[in-house]
Protein backbone atom coordinates (compact mmCIF):
# COMPACT_ATOMS: atom_id res chain seq x y z
CA UNK A 1 0.00 0.00 0.00
CA UNK A 2 1.45 3.33 -1.31
CA UNK A 3 0.25 6.90 0.23
CA UNK A 4 0.75 10.44 -0.19
CA UNK A 5 4.47 11.48 -0.29
CA UNK A 6 5.94 7.78 -0.38
CA UNK A 7 4.57 6.38 2.71
CA UNK A 8 3.85 2.89 3.20
CA UNK A 9 2.51 0.06 5.39
CA UNK A 10 6.12 -0.78 5.39
CA UNK A 11 7.86 2.94 6.31
CA UNK A 12 5.40 4.91 7.87
CA UNK A 13 6.80 4.42 11.61
CA UNK A 14 10.02 6.30 10.43
CA UNK A 15 10.87 9.91 9.87
CA UNK A 16 9.43 11.96 7.97
CA UNK A 17 6.71 9.33 7.27
CA UNK A 18 5.49 8.89 10.28
CA UNK A 19 3.84 12.44 10.62
CA UNK A 20 1.49 11.58 8.01
CA UNK A 21 1.86 7.87 9.14
CA UNK A 22 0.49 8.70 12.55
CA UNK A 23 -2.53 10.34 11.62
CA UNK A 24 -3.89 7.35 9.21
CA UNK A 25 -3.23 4.37 10.95
CA UNK A 26 -6.00 2.34 9.76
CA UNK A 27 -5.14 3.62 6.10
CA UNK A 28 -1.35 1.46 6.88
CA UNK A 29 -2.14 -0.95 9.34
CA UNK A 30 -5.32 -3.58 10.59
CA UNK A 31 -7.63 -1.64 13.17
CA UNK A 32 -10.53 -2.01 15.39
CA UNK A 33 -12.90 0.61 16.22
CA UNK A 34 -13.49 2.19 19.66
CA UNK A 35 -17.09 3.38 19.21
CA UNK A 36 -18.21 6.79 21.03
CA UNK A 37 -21.65 5.97 21.26
CA UNK A 38 -24.56 7.70 20.62
CA UNK A 39 -24.30 10.48 23.61
CA UNK A 40 -23.72 13.79 23.75
CA UNK A 41 -20.33 15.59 23.26
CA UNK A 42 -18.83 16.80 26.24
CA UNK A 43 -18.52 20.58 25.63
CA UNK A 44 -14.55 21.66 26.41
CA UNK A 45 -14.90 25.20 27.55
CA UNK A 46 -12.48 28.05 26.26
CA UNK A 47 -10.65 30.82 27.95
CA UNK A 48 -7.71 30.66 25.28
CA UNK A 49 -4.66 32.77 25.75
CA UNK A 50 -1.38 33.35 23.95
CA UNK A 51 1.65 31.40 25.28
CA UNK A 52 4.60 33.41 23.73
CA UNK A 53 5.65 34.99 26.55
CA UNK A 54 5.90 32.26 28.72
CA UNK A 55 9.51 31.17 28.81
CA UNK A 56 11.13 28.22 31.08
CA UNK A 57 14.90 26.99 31.32
CA UNK A 58 15.91 23.67 30.30
CA UNK A 59 19.80 22.43 29.72
CA UNK A 60 20.83 25.89 30.60
CA UNK A 61 18.75 27.42 27.89
CA UNK A 62 15.76 29.62 27.91
CA UNK A 63 13.15 28.61 25.64
CA UNK A 64 9.34 29.78 24.83
CA UNK A 65 6.70 27.46 24.99
CA UNK A 66 6.04 27.56 21.24
CA UNK A 67 10.16 27.25 20.91
CA UNK A 68 9.69 23.90 22.94
CA UNK A 69 7.01 23.00 20.76
CA UNK A 70 8.70 23.42 17.35
CA UNK A 71 11.97 21.58 18.44
CA UNK A 72 9.83 18.65 19.58
CA UNK A 73 7.94 17.80 16.29
CA UNK A 74 4.70 18.64 17.67
CA UNK A 75 1.92 17.70 15.64
CA UNK A 76 -1.10 18.77 17.95
CA UNK A 77 -1.34 20.02 21.84
CA UNK A 78 -4.10 21.05 24.08
CA UNK A 79 -4.15 22.51 27.81
CA UNK A 80 -6.91 22.22 29.32
CA UNK A 81 -6.91 24.52 32.95
CA UNK A 82 -9.64 24.23 35.15
CA UNK A 83 -11.33 21.96 32.64
CA UNK A 84 -11.47 24.94 29.75
CA UNK A 85 -9.07 24.85 26.53
CA UNK A 86 -6.34 27.10 27.59
CA UNK A 87 -4.44 26.67 24.60
CA UNK A 88 -4.84 24.50 21.52
CA UNK A 89 -2.23 24.26 18.30
CA UNK A 90 -1.80 22.02 15.35
CA UNK A 91 1.22 21.79 12.81
CA UNK A 92 1.86 19.89 9.70
CA UNK A 93 -1.38 18.29 8.43
CA UNK A 94 -3.24 17.38 12.07
CA UNK A 95 -6.50 18.89 12.26
CA UNK A 96 -8.88 18.15 15.58
CA UNK A 97 -10.81 15.92 14.02
CA UNK A 98 -8.00 13.35 13.17
CA UNK A 99 -6.65 10.82 15.24
CA UNK A 100 -3.32 10.49 16.24
CA UNK A 101 -1.32 7.10 17.47
CA UNK A 102 -0.82 7.28 21.22
CA UNK A 103 1.90 4.45 21.18
CA UNK A 104 3.15 3.61 24.68
CA UNK A 105 0.75 5.82 26.48
CA UNK A 106 -1.94 4.01 25.28
CA UNK A 107 -0.69 1.38 28.10
CA UNK A 108 -2.18 4.24 30.69
CA UNK A 109 -5.34 4.25 28.95
CA UNK A 110 -5.30 -0.04 29.51
CA UNK A 111 -4.77 0.56 32.88
CA UNK A 112 -7.68 2.62 33.39
CA UNK A 113 -9.74 -0.09 31.94
CA UNK A 114 -8.76 -2.62 34.21
CA UNK A 115 -9.56 -0.54 37.46
CA UNK A 116 -13.08 -0.32 35.88
CA UNK A 117 -13.20 -4.43 35.93
CA UNK A 118 -11.65 -4.05 39.22
CA UNK A 119 -14.66 -2.35 40.28
CA UNK A 120 -16.62 -4.33 39.25
CA UNK A 121 -15.66 -7.07 40.95
CA UNK A 122 -14.40 -9.11 37.53
CA UNK A 123 -10.66 -9.61 38.57
CA UNK A 124 -8.25 -8.01 41.35
CA UNK A 125 -4.48 -6.63 41.64
CA UNK A 126 -3.60 -10.15 43.30
CA UNK A 127 -5.06 -12.12 41.13
CA UNK A 128 -2.37 -14.56 39.17
CA UNK A 129 -2.12 -14.05 35.15
CA UNK A 130 -3.14 -17.80 34.62
CA UNK A 131 -6.07 -17.37 37.14
CA UNK A 132 -7.82 -15.74 33.71
CA UNK A 133 -5.75 -16.70 30.13
CA UNK A 134 -5.83 -20.57 30.45
CA UNK A 135 -3.24 -20.88 27.63
CA UNK A 136 -0.45 -19.31 29.69
CA UNK A 137 -0.61 -21.89 32.77
CA UNK A 138 2.76 -23.83 32.77
CA UNK A 139 4.54 -21.42 30.96
CA UNK A 140 6.73 -18.30 31.88
CA UNK A 141 3.85 -16.56 33.36
CA UNK A 142 3.05 -18.98 35.98
CA UNK A 143 3.35 -16.29 39.62
CA UNK A 144 3.01 -13.22 37.53
CA UNK A 145 0.42 -11.12 38.91
CA UNK A 146 -1.80 -8.28 37.67
CA UNK A 147 -0.23 -5.71 39.40
CA UNK A 148 3.25 -6.84 38.41
CA UNK A 149 1.70 -6.35 34.94
CA UNK A 150 0.52 -2.91 35.73
CA UNK A 151 4.13 -2.46 37.74
CA UNK A 152 6.66 -3.65 35.06
CA UNK A 153 7.52 -5.99 37.46
CA UNK A 154 7.68 -9.27 35.69
CA UNK A 155 10.34 -11.68 35.18
CA UNK A 156 9.81 -11.64 31.48
CA UNK A 157 13.77 -12.26 29.77
CA UNK A 158 13.70 -8.82 27.65
CA UNK A 159 16.09 -6.76 25.82
CA UNK A 160 15.07 -3.03 25.78
CA UNK A 161 17.52 -1.96 22.92
CA UNK A 162 16.03 -5.06 20.62
CA UNK A 163 12.76 -5.81 21.85
CA UNK A 164 10.95 -2.84 22.21
CA UNK A 165 11.78 -2.07 18.11
CA UNK A 166 10.71 -6.14 17.86
CA UNK A 167 7.61 -6.05 19.01
CA UNK A 168 6.75 -3.69 16.23
CA UNK A 169 7.19 -6.10 13.97
CA UNK A 170 5.81 -8.84 15.54
CA UNK A 171 2.52 -7.06 16.75
CA UNK A 172 2.44 -5.74 12.89
CA UNK A 173 2.35 -2.25 13.13
CA UNK A 174 4.52 -2.04 10.10
CA UNK A 175 4.62 -4.56 7.00
CA UNK A 176 7.80 -6.83 7.34
CA UNK A 177 9.16 -9.76 5.63
CA UNK A 178 11.27 -10.82 9.05
CA UNK A 179 11.24 -14.86 9.42
CA UNK A 180 13.22 -14.47 13.05
CA UNK A 181 10.40 -13.51 15.52
CA UNK A 182 7.25 -14.87 17.02
CA UNK A 183 4.30 -15.51 14.10
CA UNK A 184 2.64 -12.87 16.19
CA UNK A 185 1.90 -10.90 19.65
CA UNK A 186 0.22 -14.50 21.20
CA UNK A 187 2.72 -16.78 20.21
CA UNK A 188 5.14 -14.35 21.80
CA UNK A 189 3.70 -14.20 25.07
CA UNK A 190 3.36 -17.93 25.04
CA UNK A 191 6.91 -18.83 24.36
CA UNK A 192 9.05 -15.93 25.86
CA UNK A 193 11.28 -16.62 29.19
CA UNK A 194 12.07 -15.29 32.31
CA UNK A 195 15.47 -13.96 33.56
CA UNK A 196 14.41 -13.46 37.31
CA UNK A 197 11.53 -14.10 39.33
CA UNK A 198 8.33 -12.13 39.04
CA UNK A 199 7.86 -8.65 41.42
CA UNK A 200 11.76 -8.24 41.38
CA UNK A 201 13.20 -4.83 39.74
CA UNK A 202 11.70 -2.26 37.70
CA UNK A 203 11.91 -3.33 34.16
CA UNK A 204 10.40 -1.62 30.79
CA UNK A 205 8.48 -4.57 29.43
CA UNK A 206 6.09 -3.30 26.59
CA UNK A 207 5.10 -7.42 26.30
CA UNK A 208 3.77 -6.92 29.67
CA UNK A 209 1.12 -4.87 28.51
CA UNK A 210 -0.13 -7.26 26.03
CA UNK A 211 -0.74 -9.43 28.47
CA UNK A 212 -2.36 -7.36 30.64
CA UNK A 213 -4.92 -6.94 27.45
CA UNK A 214 -4.69 -10.25 27.38
CA UNK A 215 -6.28 -10.46 30.78
CA UNK A 216 -9.06 -7.49 30.56
CA UNK A 217 -11.00 -9.07 27.66
CA UNK A 218 -11.00 -12.60 29.63
CA UNK A 219 -11.78 -11.50 32.56
CA UNK A 220 -14.68 -8.58 30.94
CA UNK A 221 -16.10 -11.26 28.24
CA UNK A 222 -15.19 -8.87 24.92
CA UNK A 223 -12.64 -7.34 23.04
CA UNK A 224 -10.73 -4.81 24.11
CA UNK A 225 -12.11 -2.18 21.87
CA UNK A 226 -15.42 -3.19 22.93
CA UNK A 227 -14.56 -3.16 26.65
CA UNK A 228 -13.01 0.05 26.28
CA UNK A 229 -15.50 1.54 24.22
CA UNK A 230 -18.41 0.59 26.74
CA UNK A 231 -17.04 1.33 30.02
CA UNK A 232 -14.87 4.38 29.20
CA UNK A 233 -15.05 5.85 25.73
CA UNK A 234 -18.61 6.56 25.63
CA UNK A 235 -18.24 7.84 29.51
CA UNK A 236 -16.22 10.55 28.40
CA UNK A 237 -18.02 12.54 26.01
CA UNK A 238 -15.74 11.89 23.02
CA UNK A 239 -16.24 13.99 19.53
CA UNK A 240 -14.65 11.02 17.68
CA UNK A 241 -14.43 7.05 17.62
CA UNK A 242 -11.06 5.80 18.41
CA UNK A 243 -8.96 2.95 17.32
CA UNK A 244 -6.76 0.39 18.33
CA UNK A 245 -3.92 -1.81 16.22
CA UNK A 246 -4.57 -5.79 15.42
CA UNK A 247 -2.20 -7.52 14.74
CA UNK A 248 -1.82 -10.37 12.46
CA UNK A 249 -4.26 -12.73 14.68
CA UNK A 250 -6.33 -10.07 15.33
CA UNK A 251 -4.99 -9.76 19.19
CA UNK A 252 -5.29 -6.25 20.10
CA UNK A 253 -2.17 -4.16 20.72
CA UNK A 254 -3.40 -2.32 24.12
CA UNK A 255 0.83 -1.70 24.57
CA UNK A 256 0.80 0.98 21.88
CA UNK A 257 -1.80 0.80 19.36
CA UNK A 258 -4.78 3.14 20.56
CA UNK A 259 -5.17 5.94 18.33
CA UNK A 260 -7.34 9.26 19.51
CA UNK A 261 -7.81 12.93 18.87
CA UNK A 262 -6.85 15.26 20.88
CA UNK A 263 -9.37 16.95 22.12
CA UNK A 264 -10.55 13.29 23.33
CA UNK A 265 -7.99 12.21 25.13
CA UNK A 266 -7.93 15.62 26.90
CA UNK A 267 -11.22 14.49 27.87
CA UNK A 268 -9.99 11.71 29.21
CA UNK A 269 -7.10 13.31 31.26
CA UNK A 270 -9.49 15.99 32.32
CA UNK A 271 -12.16 12.46 33.76
CA UNK A 272 -8.44 11.07 35.37
CA UNK A 273 -7.64 14.75 37.01
CA UNK A 274 -11.04 14.91 38.51
CA UNK A 275 -10.88 11.61 40.26
CA UNK A 276 -12.75 9.42 37.90
CA UNK A 277 -15.94 11.68 37.39
CA UNK A 278 -16.62 13.29 34.30
CA UNK A 279 -19.90 15.68 33.62
CA UNK A 280 -21.48 14.37 36.83
CA UNK A 281 -20.70 10.95 35.68
CA UNK A 282 -18.84 8.44 37.20
CA UNK A 283 -16.34 6.48 34.84
CA UNK A 284 -13.68 4.51 36.73
CA UNK A 285 -13.82 4.18 40.43
CA UNK A 286 -12.11 6.92 42.14
CA UNK A 287 -9.98 4.59 44.62
CA UNK A 288 -8.35 3.35 41.69
CA UNK A 289 -7.05 6.75 40.66
CA UNK A 290 -6.02 7.53 44.04
CA UNK A 291 -3.22 4.93 44.35
CA UNK A 292 -1.24 7.32 41.77
CA UNK A 293 -1.24 9.61 44.91
CA UNK A 294 0.09 7.21 47.51
CA UNK A 295 4.08 7.88 47.59
CA UNK A 296 5.36 3.84 47.69
CA UNK A 297 8.92 3.79 48.91
CA UNK A 298 9.55 0.23 47.04
CA UNK A 299 8.45 1.34 44.23
CA UNK A 300 10.73 4.48 44.59
CA UNK A 301 13.51 2.44 45.51
CA UNK A 302 13.31 0.21 42.48
CA UNK A 303 12.77 2.67 39.81
CA UNK A 304 15.66 4.62 41.33
CA UNK A 305 17.98 1.72 40.31
CA UNK A 306 16.66 1.53 36.57
CA UNK A 307 17.65 3.34 33.62
CA UNK A 308 14.56 5.64 33.74
CA UNK A 309 15.36 7.36 36.67
CA UNK A 310 16.09 10.88 36.50
CA UNK A 311 17.42 12.75 39.62
CA UNK A 312 16.11 15.86 38.85
CA UNK A 313 12.61 13.76 39.69
CA UNK A 314 13.87 12.06 43.14
CA UNK A 315 10.57 10.69 44.23
CA UNK A 316 8.87 9.83 40.65
CA UNK A 317 8.24 5.89 39.93
CA UNK A 318 6.06 3.72 37.89
CA UNK A 319 2.84 2.26 38.43
CA UNK A 320 -0.25 1.30 37.08
CA UNK A 321 1.22 2.06 33.92
CA UNK A 322 1.60 5.96 34.57
CA UNK A 323 4.94 7.66 35.27
CA UNK A 324 4.68 8.90 38.79
CA UNK A 325 6.46 12.09 38.43
CA UNK A 326 5.46 13.32 42.09
CA UNK A 327 2.73 11.42 43.73
CA UNK A 328 2.05 13.49 46.78
CA UNK A 329 1.34 16.33 45.02
CA UNK A 330 -0.58 14.12 42.27
CA UNK A 331 1.55 14.53 39.17
CA UNK A 332 1.76 11.96 36.25
CA UNK A 333 2.17 11.20 32.81
CA UNK A 334 1.38 8.93 30.17
CA UNK A 335 4.14 8.75 27.52
CA UNK A 336 4.86 6.94 24.23
CA UNK A 337 7.50 6.48 21.52
CA UNK A 338 8.20 10.01 19.13
CA UNK A 339 6.92 11.99 22.03
CA UNK A 340 3.31 11.52 23.15
CA UNK A 341 2.30 12.47 26.34
CA UNK A 342 -0.81 12.63 28.80
CA UNK A 343 0.25 14.82 31.92
CA UNK A 344 -2.32 15.26 34.81
CA UNK A 345 -1.22 17.79 37.01
CA UNK A 346 -3.31 18.21 40.46
CA UNK A 347 -1.29 21.35 41.75
CA UNK A 348 -2.93 23.49 38.88
CA UNK A 349 -5.60 21.31 37.63
CA UNK A 350 -4.28 21.10 34.42
CA UNK A 351 -4.47 18.47 31.88
CA UNK A 352 -1.72 18.70 28.54
CA UNK A 353 -1.88 16.32 25.87
CA UNK A 354 0.75 16.56 23.10
CA UNK A 355 1.21 14.49 19.98
CA UNK A 356 4.63 14.75 18.50
CA UNK A 357 6.75 13.13 15.85
CA UNK A 358 9.79 13.06 16.84
CA UNK A 359 12.27 11.44 14.48
CA UNK A 360 13.47 9.03 16.60
CA UNK A 361 11.39 6.88 18.91
CA UNK A 362 13.33 7.33 21.91
CA UNK A 363 15.21 10.47 21.78
CA UNK A 364 15.96 10.96 25.36
CA UNK A 365 16.76 14.41 24.95
CA UNK A 366 13.48 15.60 22.68
CA UNK A 367 11.62 13.73 26.09
CA UNK A 368 13.29 15.46 28.71
CA UNK A 369 13.05 18.91 26.23
CA UNK A 370 9.16 18.44 26.37
CA UNK A 371 8.63 16.99 30.15
CA UNK A 372 10.57 19.98 31.18
CA UNK A 373 8.22 22.35 29.10
CA UNK A 374 4.89 20.91 30.17
CA UNK A 375 5.51 20.61 33.77
CA UNK A 376 7.14 24.21 33.83
CA UNK A 377 3.83 25.80 32.21
CA UNK A 378 1.72 23.40 34.54
CA UNK A 379 3.78 24.85 37.33
CA UNK A 380 3.65 29.00 36.36
CA UNK A 381 -0.69 27.95 36.79
CA UNK A 382 -0.45 26.61 40.87
CA UNK A 383 -2.83 29.28 42.59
Amino acid sequence: MTQGRGVTAENWLDAPHNRWGFLHVRDLARTARIPRGDGPILELPRAERELDDFHFEHAGRELSFPRMLEETYTDGVLVLHEGAVLFERYAGEMSPSDTHLLMSASKSLASTLCGVLVGRGLLHPDDCVTDHVEELRDTAWEGCTVQHLLDMRAGTRWDYDVDEYTILDVSDYRRHARRDIPRDTATWIRSIGNSHEHGGPFRYVSLVSDVLGWVLERAGGERFAELFAREIWCAIGAERDAEILLDASGFSVVEGGICTTLRDLGRFGQMCLQGGELAGRRVVPAEWLERLGVRNPELIDTYAKSPEYDPDLPDAFYHDKWWIWDAARGVYCASGMNGQALLVHRPSRTVVVKFSTHPGALDADLFALQDAGMRALCESLVP
